[in-house]
């Protein structure tokens, strides 16, 4: 210790660090380890900011035409009539109990989803053993796990290919399993229809074996189809590059009301030999939006050895499935199973099928015929061209916005509606804000 008479700035100093360092392990630890730096706020999802912003408002004539599920003409929820007794069924099973599902799900569902999907039980894969199902959470959960297979064991190249636009989940799900992705044109401004020769280009260009992308039918958010002569000339292309398909069904009946239509795509790449996977949902068309019920299928191309390649994946699906969600769900599972393995209640779905996309079409053809009737500028003939629950109507971001604050119609920035939002009541309205906003903003 110095001296009283000697100053020692480099004892004092050190007598500084120490009391410093004291009152640090003596002062509170910090209140988060996340703070703002670390995990930033992420921005709204746009679908429930605008789902937000329409609830809020107080506007009596407001009209929601963002949300993707689907509303009768009262502008209410449907619970299908066959849902209703699939419901009163299970309800009344004395032996029905609430024990896990297997891993691969619910057995009667999954077969029956396989051969909704791949035409019925004469498909040549079916037939031939070449198939495997897991349940799974909706078609996003199929979507996912789908992308956690590829990843991990395709050994092709690894990016994916998306149409452009496509279900913004598409973009979220692949990166988040570390698959890259690309775009092909889909859409063209232009027509409102399909940028066919785009389209086939950029595949065309990708690198061999690249996994593409394709929505069965009822593209989401377009509404544009291919014709199946255009599906074929889709498959020459993937073939000649030796991709991946990776079909996403997320409407099959809920389109055109016919099953058979709807997976036309999915048979003939099926017929065609293509090893392939296909993402499947019954949201929209059992109307299970919240039960969250879903299937993921592998078809392998035709071999002697096919059975046992289904076999080997099968094995990888159920690890898969244990690590990320363990047992499905049952409700949904149960419900569809019980529709799809009864004769009568699956003849009833149909009709129920055949109502819901029938006001649909019956709206596109009421909005069409209403904007050409005011002689709003422009063709208004993609209206009732596209298909499904969408419709990409050509209005820009400044007429979206425009529209929202006057009329209080609501839809995403790029156009997009859901016409299951429009009715007898309000279609009048939408068709009077739309000629309006055309007229007025550029």
């Amino acid at each position: 210790m110095p001296s009283q008479n000697n100053f020692d700035p480099s004892y004092h100093a050190n007598s500084v660090r120490r009391v410093h360092s004291i009152a640090k392990q003596m002062s509170p630890p910090a209140a988060t380890s996340f703070s703002a730096e670390v995990v930033p706020q992420a921005p709204e999802d746009a679908l429930f900011g605008l789902m937000r912003a329409y609830r809020a408002d107080q506007d009596p004539n407001k009209v929601d035409l963002g949300i993707g599920a689907y509303r009768d003409d009262n502008a209410k929820p449907w619970v299908l009539p066959v849902v209703k007794k699939a419901d009163e069924i299970l309800r009344n099973d004395p032996e029905l109990n609430h024990e896990y599902a297997p891993i691969a799900g619910i057995v009667s569902f999954t077969s029956k989803a396989a051969e909704l999907i791949l035409g019925g039980a004469d498909s040549p894969a079916i037939k031939e053993k070449r198939v495997t199902s897991v349940q799974t959470i909706s078609g996003t959960g199929a979507v996912h796990l789908g992308a956690l297979f590829l990843a991990k064991f395709y050994p092709g190249t690894k990016k994916v290919y998306l149409s452009n636009p496509t279900w913004a989940n598409h973009n979220q799900i692949f990166s988040n399993v570390g698959l890259p992705i690309a775009t092909y044109p889909y859409f063209s401004k232009e027509t409102k229809g399909l940028d066919f020769e785009g389209m086939k280009s950029a595949i065309y260009g990708a690198p061999d074996r690249s996994i593409i992308l394709l929505h069965a039918c009822a593209h989401n958010p377009t509404g544009v189809d291919p014709t199946l002569d255009q599906w074929k000339e889709i498959a020459e292309v993937i073939r000649a590059k030796n991709h991946f398909p990776f079909f996403d069904t997320a409407y099959q009946g809920f389109a055109s009301g016919d099953l058979m239509k709807d997976n036309a795509a999915v048979r003939y790449f099926v017929e065609q030999g293509f090893e392939l996977v296909i993402a499947q949902s019954f949201a929209k068309n059992f109307g299970l939006y919240g039960e969250r019920a879903g299937c993921f299928h592998v078809v392998t191309g035709p071999s002697p050895d096919a059975e046992k390649t289904i076999t080997r994946i099968a094995s990888q699906l159920a690890i898969l499935q244990r690590s990320e969600i363990s047992n499905p769900p049952l409700y949904g599972a149960r419900i569809a199973s019980t529709v799809l393995n009864d004769p009568k209640l699956y003849a009833e779905w149909e009709d129920n099928l055949r109502t819901m996309s029938g006001r649909i079409i019956t709206m596109r053809e009421k909005l069409r015929a209403k904007l050409e009737e005011l002689k709003t500028p422009g063709k208004w003939n993609h209206i009732t061209d596209q298909i499904g629950m969408f419709s990409f109507t050509g209005l820009t971001e400044a007429q979206v916005l425009k529209i929202r604050e006057e009329a209080h119609v609501y839809m995403t920035k790029n156009g997009r509606i859901s016409m299951a939002g429009l009715n007898t009541r309000n279609v009048e309205y939408v068709a009077k804000a739309i000629d309006k906003v055309v007229r007025e903003v550029q």
